[in-house]
């Protein structure tokens, strides 16, 4: 069978409806109602450059959520290409069980020294809910190791979001999304979100959590292994913001209790928020930290959990008293993927991104800010990079939608149409561009968003 097409071809129409029936025929796609899928036309991205994605017609559209919050630097970005053609020539991947690989080291080693003082080790994974089924395997077995078995239990934050694995998904705070799953799931115990953004009572939401995690540990001492959120922002919940100083103050509850603290700056992390990381902007140190999405730039999947040395250590004897970490990926420290992720590490700083994001920072909170009278917009939230329009039926009564509707996904299809692609979560529109976009490009994105938003519901 011959799979080689011209470029020609490619970009006929016969061959993007071809394309899209095969899809249909064949693909089960993630998190997609795929009875609707199957009824609608889908847009298949053919190719990439800039902050553009390219359809099979030739059409562009503005990349508004980073491919899925990973992309970082734009597609087909020189160096990181180079990278991985340089390493192709090499070897693309050996494993690292047993063995060891230089562009696995070498990232290993820039990652130790630009995360938040005290993570010193660094394990390799694929995704972002394996970096943190790690993080909670780590954090179990890290106190039965140290003698201290009874540890087990787990504090969470309700709306969050850590992956799709059973591990992940007990972590996990979305009933949409995990519900069905519940009697596969291990126990967690759920504290409330401190939702802060356009909140007035935000302070005492933020004291009120803190006083729960405070009473819980201090009910059941010795019985948990870690406190578990996303640093800032809840993503996934529809960019719901934390009050300042939350974090660091369940940081110190952590260390008053004796438990560990774990990150999960799988969508925070590389420049998201404004810092390159989320810990920065209250200088936190986490016991254990989860990363992936914009690790490679948002070229191939590699994600990552860094320990601290106490916690490494506690891995480290002899063989007969059983301490050693049984966990591991195929293509855990994939030599492809580690050298993209050193490329592009490494232009974070050679191209001057993070001296460049607070004016970015501050031109998508003028743009949106433009939107905040709008009676079908309810909340604007917004931490640096990461932005959600929360969509309503009644902006002053405080009236969703009906979830029915499908309000946010029928508002991107529309933004669509302007060629601007940007992903609902819920009736929240949220954009998420890369933190290397260009202030025009990062201008007209925001421009569409905005003119489709009014025009969506001047009809």
């Amino acid at each position: 069978m011959d799979l080689t097409h011209s470029s020609k071809q490619a970009h006929s129409p016969d061959n993007a409806r071809r394309l899209a029936d095969m899809d249909k025929q064949y693909v089960w796609h993630p998190f997609t109602p795929m009875r609707q899928w199957i009824d609608d036309e889908p847009l298949i991205v053919e190719a990439g450059e800039g902050f553009e994605l390219i359809d099979p017609d030739g059409r562009r559209y503005i990349d508004g959520f980073s491919s899925l919050w990973c992309n970082l630097h734009g597609h087909r970005v020189g160096a990181i290409d180079a990278a991985i053609r340089t390493q192709l020539d090499k070897v693309a991947h050996s494993t690292l069980l047993g063995f060891a690989s230089p562009p696995s080291i070498e990232l290993a080693e820039r990652l130790v020294r630009i995360s938040p003082a005290g993570l010193e080790k660094v394990f390799y994974s694929d995704s972002g809910a394996t970096a943190v089924e790690i993080a909670l395997k780590m954090a179990y077995q890290f106190y039965r190791n140290s003698g201290q078995p009874e540890r087990r239990r787990f504090i969470a934050l309700r709306q969050s979001y850590h992956g799709d694995t059973i591990g992940s998904v007990s972590l996990g705070g979305i009933e949409t999304f995990h519900e069905i799953f519940k009697p596969l799931l291990f126990e967690t115990t759920f504290v409330d979100t401190p939702n802060a953004y356009h909140n007035p009572a935000g302070d005492q939401a933020a004291a009120a959590v803190l006083r729960q995690i405070d009473q819980t540990l201090a009910e059941f001492p010795g019985e948990y292994c870690a406190v578990i959120l996303e640093p800032l922002v809840q993503g996934a919940a529809g960019m719901l913001t934390h009050q300042p100083g939350f974090l660091a103050s369940v940081r110190e509850l952590t260390q008053k209790h004796d438990v560990l603290l774990i990150a999960d700056e799988v969508a925070t992390g590389f420049c998201r928020t404004g810092r390159l990381f989320a810990c920065e902007h209250e200088e936190v140190s986490p016991d254990l930290m989860c990363l992936g999405k914009g690790l490679t730039g948002g070229y191939l999947p590699v994600a990552a959990t860094l320990a601290t040395q106490e916690i490494f250590d506690a891995f480290c004897g002899e063989l007969i008293e059983g301490k050693t970490f049984y966990h591991g990926h195929t293509y855990t420290g994939n030599a492809l993927g580690c050298a993209a992720a050193v490329a592009s590490v490494d232009l974070i700083f050679e191209s001057g991104l993070l001296e460049a994001l607070p004016a970015k920072v501050e031109l998508v909170r003028t743009r949106l800010g433009e939107l905040a009278e709008h009676p079908h917009v309810g909340d604007i939230r917004q931490c640096g990079m990461m932005a959600g329009v929360e969509l309503v039926a009644d902006r002053d009564a405080g009236q969703p939608f009906d979830p029915a509707l499908r309000t946010g996904a029928a508002l991107c299809r529309a933004a669509r149409e302007r060629g601007v692609i940007i992903r609902p979560l819920g009736d929240v529109a949220v954009l998420m561009p890369a933190p290397a976009m260009d202030t025009e490009t990062l201008d007209k994105l925001l421009t569409e968003v905005t003119a489709t938003i009014n025009e969506y519901f001047s009809k």
